[in-house]
């Protein structure tokens, strides 16, 4: 029989069944809607006092990084926020040796709800609230939002990583400063995102230890893009942003190791001054101590930042922050539904509460003699 003759025998529902064949979304498992940003953010507002804390961090923080103010900026906290109550309780702390400290620190909390993955984990609090795989975006959602008007309750603005191309809709109102993680400074989504974000961001180098991308990634994020996104009311929209020219590299070492030395800063600003910026990242860098430039041991940690103190100390320019991974209880645990220790990690190992204060206390006198230089 030929093929012709094949074909003219079947039927027409035949036919219709063959067009009709599912071709969309064969991998999903679920869709779940979510609330507009706008209605998550008419449930738990900002409010004029939290909102002024935030314009007024963002201008400090904006300061200290162009050299305006000579003070150092210190982003410190958990690896990430798993337990609202030990966050909260650490924001309480950190207020009161923060505002002693005020004279020569800029402290913001880090707040961070999303984590990244190299292959597969626990992706924060958002993603999975309950620590159980459930994966109640919309509770992670509201939590990570009430931790944040607590913080801000605490009088300590915050520091988040956006991961989600959408999240920054239901958060980045609360948020004083931005950082965008080594995996993806490379990424145009993220370098897009920071571009339209109301605050100071930071690039990380890339995990091989690549600073070049993180200069790139600032290029890119001051200029001006349209990209696909969502408005407040969850609407697909083309959105056009202004860019922003506020982002700055932060080292935070790779696979081959550390890279917070003297020469690997004075290199990063000189690329930086090459590339054409200015501002922020032609000034100064933020020095990660934990992840690569620790080997995220949260004891080698504490004497990197102590390192890092002392030449601060003898005049050393170009460092304008500090990142550190502090909680209230030292190391890490594995995620678990229950039966955690309080105020522990349960990603990346951290120091504890009382070393922390310690070390704000060093950095706090660091400062003071950098300004006798």
């Amino acid at each position: 029989m030929s093929r012709t003759t094949a074909t003219s025998t079947r039927t027409p529902e035949a036919a219709r069944a063959e067009i009709q064949a599912p071709v969309s979304d064969l991998r999903i498992r679920a869709l779940d809607p979510l609330p507009a940003p706008a209605d998550l953010l008419a449930e738990l507002p900002l409010g004029t006092a939290r909102g002024d804390l935030v314009a007024q961090s963002r201008r400090e923080v904006r300061e200290v990084l162009t050299g305006e103010d000579d003070r150092l900026l210190v982003i410190v906290g958990p690896c990430s926020v798993h337990d609202p109550e030990a966050a909260l309780d650490y924001a309480r702390r950190l207020a009161e040796v923060a505002h002693a400290r005020a004279e020569e620190l800029c402290v913001v909390m880090r707040v961070y709800f999303e984590k990244p993955r190299t292959t597969v984990g626990w992706k924060g609090l958002v993603n999975d609230p309950h620590l159980d795989g459930s994966h109640d975006v919309l509770t992670g959602l509201r939590l990570a939002r009430e931790v944040l008007l607590g913080v801000l309750d605490a009088g300590v603005p915050a520091a988040c990583e956006f991961l989600e191309p959408t999240s920054p809709q239901y958060l980045a109102d609360a948020v004083t400063w931005g950082a965008i993680g080594a995996r993806n400074s490379e990424s145009q989504v993220h370098r897009q995102l920071a571009s339209g974000l109301s605050m100071p961001v930071g690039f990380k180098n890339t995990t091989d230890g690549d600073v070049g991308a993180a200069v790139d990634a600032c290029v890119a994020a001051a200029a001006e893009h349209v990209f696909f996104g969502a408005d407040s009311r969850g609407r697909a929209a083309a959105v056009a942003t202004r860019g922003n020219a506020d982002c700055h590299v932060i080292l935070r070492g790779g696979r081959s190791g550390p890279n917070y030395g003297a020469e690997v800063v004075a290199r990063t600003l000189e690329l930086a001054q090459r590339a054409g910026l200015d501002g922020a990242a032609a000034h100064g860098v933020i020095v990660d101590a934990s992840h690569g430039n620790s080997g995220k041991d949260h004891v080698r940690q504490a004497e990197v930042v102590r390192e890092l103190a002392a030449r601060l100390a003898a005049g050393e320019q170009g460092i304008t922050g500090l990142m550190l991974e502090s909680f209230l209880v030292a190391g890490a645990q594995a995620p678990a539904p229950s039966g955690l220790v309080y105020g522990q990690s349960v990603t990346d190992k951290c120091m504890d509460w009382g070393t922390t204060a310690e070390l704000l206390d060093e950095l706090a006198a660091a400062v003071r003699a950098r300004r006798t230089h």
